[in-house]
């Protein structure tokens, strides 16, 4: 029953990934469609990170009041609802309307899944559980690549929402077996939830959640800039492009794999630096003043690479650095400042891009994780000085 469920939680992270690449991917293609400028590709993520900011504040609460097993089952019926509003869309408001709920949805899986997870599993299976993240995002580009290609971006958004359809199906046969965990101090409704004032007021706690911050505002830009990017400046076609675009998920997804068999004998706060070492030759990389698409398309996989152990070791490492009982209001608020980047920085680099060009996403890159190290690092400090 534990692999039982374990192989159950990795089928939700596989339906969490499966949404995200598909506007970044379709966008090129989508944007001429509805007549719209590069940049307003930003709006529609920017409404889904806010969506998510607000259910990832809730989590605690949510969690506390219906338990993780039925936030994430209803969270998931949501996203696949609002996946099927994206495939009916003719207009652009249309676009913005559909976010909503699918941003709603994607905050509270998220928050639910990787506080669960935290608290009852090894670091090696936080790692494997986003490299299935890392699986959906891989899976959804390639759809949307073909039915560019054969038919219409909308069939994209629609193949998606019936496999999203059917995960949910999974979940809610399978409720029974989540109850062979015993109860945590995230799904207590005896003690006060600890909100977002008192997650504030921990020490380390706002360093940690300005880091995650940083990490989200680069994996977001890269996620959704990177089938433009290769369009812009190496001159590749829309189709081609939305097909590459996936290699930065390819680089995220075998970086997870792989730290798997890593993380418990290095650590979370090494694996993070390892990551950012990584991801900063990917950066390099990319910012080779060449035309030719090689050095481009292996920045993406490095980059994902870099960024592969970085999420998933933050994660983990939360319930061990500020207590089970905090854990959830830690990470609601994680997730909720890591898309506080994910709803603002996207969009402003697509104004730059509008303007100075897209050349400039590697230096834009680079700002993000340098920032993104140096909260880190602060908040380990911190907790380790206030630990006996």
């Amino acid at each position: 029953m534990y692999t039982l469920l374990l192989a159950i939680i990795y089928l939700v992270f596989i339906s969490l990934g499966l949404p995200d690449s598909l506007l970044g991917s379709a966008w090129p293609t989508m944007r001429v469609a509805f007549d719209m400028p590069l940049s307003s590709a930003g709006i529609i993520s920017m409404i889904i990170a806010g969506g998510t900011i607000c259910s990832s504040l809730a989590s605690e609460r949510l969690i506390r009041r219906f338990t993780t097993r039925w936030v994430t089952v209803i969270s998931v019926f949501l996203t696949a609802i609002a996946l099927s509003g994206f495939s009916l869309a003719t207009r652009f408001w249309m676009l913005c309307l559909w976010a909503i709920p699918y941003g709603l949805g994607a905050g509270c899986i998220d928050s639910a899944m990787n506080n669960y997870v935290a608290l009852h599993y090894r670091s090696r299976h936080m790692s494997w559980l986003h490299c299935f993240w890392g699986v959906g995002t891989i899976i959804s580009p390639y759809i949307m690549s073909w039915c560019i290609t054969h038919t219409r971006w909308n069939d994209g958004y629609r193949a998606v929402s019936f496999l999203q359809f059917g995960i949910a199906a999974v979940l809610l046969l399978t409720l029974p077996i989540w109850k062979i965990h015993a109860e945590d101090g995230s799904e207590s409704s005896g003690e006060a939830p600890l909100g977002v004032r008192g997650a504030l007021k921990i020490q380390g706690a706002p360093t940690l959640f300005a880091g995650f911050f940083a990490y989200c505002a680069g994996e977001a830009t890269a996620m959704l800039w990177a089938s433009s990017y290769l369009v812009g400046t190496r001159g590749m076609a829309e189709d081609r492009a939305a097909a590459c675009g996936a290699l930065f998920f390819i680089g995220i997804t075998a970086g997870r794999f792989a730290a798997g068999f890593i993380a418990d004998r290095l650590g979370d706060r090494r694996m993070i630096r390892l990551g950012a070492a990584v991801a900063a030759v990917g950066i390099i990389c990319m910012a080779l003043p060449v035309q030719a698409e090689f050095p481009a398309l292996a920045g993406l996989v490095i980059f994902g690479l870099g960024c592969a152990p970085v999420y998933p070791s933050i994660i983990h490492a939360t319930p061990a650095n500020f207590g089970a009982r905090n854990s959830q209001a830690i990470i609601g608020m994680q997730m909720a400042s890591a898309y506080v980047g994910s709803t603002f920085m996207p969009p402003l680099f697509g104004l730059i891009a509008n303007r100075a060009g897209l050349a400039w996403m590697p230096l834009f890159l680079a700002v993000f994780l340098v920032l993104m190290i140096t909260m880190i690092e602060r908040t380990f400090r911190t907790v380790a000085s206030r630990k006996p």
